[in-house]
């Protein structure tokens, strides 16, 4: 199986871009992760009413917009209208929702950066992933990607139809899960573990399976530390900062992973 990885290091990746200090899956927060140094981004993706592949976590707008009501049922210029930012500080007031094309843009000045790209749970979220897998070809990222999602049954469908690597969940976090050899975990090339489930036993037990461990979210320089005593080869954090200066410190390599 090929590793993202070398040998003594771990992959850092972005959750929701630069998650604790920035208006999550905004082009800000996003920028700000890559800028300080992480290997990945993670975003999260849902349709618009109208068809567009937005980047934004929640079903609804109303916990990280002014707005109200489920994405699905807004078109694009209509989520683009709200304020994505204000909610977290006036500083941030202004910030708008991207649309993946957006982000593909602001990519391109990061060539070597890996994307963790997770299809939100949905009635269309095949569609979602189709969509989103025309439009990152287009920009030549599609060997960057990991595609995640705790649909077993869309996690499933990117694996089977388009052969990408994936990224799954312990079964009991996920709906539609299949167990047995060919089931879900058959089709999963890494797995998110969260910290609250992180033990090096789990670990070993995804790892004795050919999958790649993950933890999320290691915010504090005591949680990275336990991360790699079990056995994880990367995380994905909302403060990425002690998990970057943990390796810097301990002269590991600065870009370990690997397309």
């Amino acid at each position: 199986m090929e590793q993202w990885r070398t040998e003594g290091a771990f992959m850092i990746a972005g959750h929701r871009g630069y998650k604790a200090a920035y208006p999550e899956n905004t082009l800000l927060a996003f920028k700000e992760a890559m800028d300080r140094g992480v290997d990945m981004i993670e975003f999260d993706l849902r349709l618009s009413k109208d068809g567009t592949v937005m980047v934004i976590h929640d079903a609804t707008v109303d916990r990280t917009t002014d707005g109200t009501g489920p994405v699905a049922e807004l078109t694009r210029d209509e989520l683009k209208r709200l304020d994505a930012g204000g909610w977290m500080g006036p500083e941030f007031a202004g910030l708008r929702i991207p649309t993946l094309e957006e982000l593909c843009d602001l990519l391109q000045a990061y060539p070597e950066m890996l994307l963790n790209v997770e299809i939100k749970p949905a009635q269309n979220a095949a569609r979602t992933a189709d969509l989103a897998i025309r439009l990152l070809d287009r920009y030549g990222y599609l060997e960057r990607c990991v595609f995640t999602c705790f649909d077993a049954a869309v996690l499933t469908y990117i694996r089977d139809e388009y052969g990408f690597k994936t990224q799954g969940f312990p079964g009991e976090l996920m709906s539609g899960f299949v167990p047995g050899e060919d089931g879900t975990y058959s089709k999963m090339w890494a797995v998110g573990l969260e910290m609250k489930l992180l033990t090096p036993e789990r670990v070993r037990e995804f790892q004795d399976r050919g999958i790649l461990v993950w933890s999320y979210c290691p915010d504090d320089e005591q949680q990275v530390r336990y991360s790699l005593e079990c056995g994880v080869t990367g995380m994905t954090c909302n403060e990425p900062l002690p998990a970057l200066a943990l390796r810097t410190n301990h002269g590991m390599p600065v870009n370990p992973v690997k397309a």
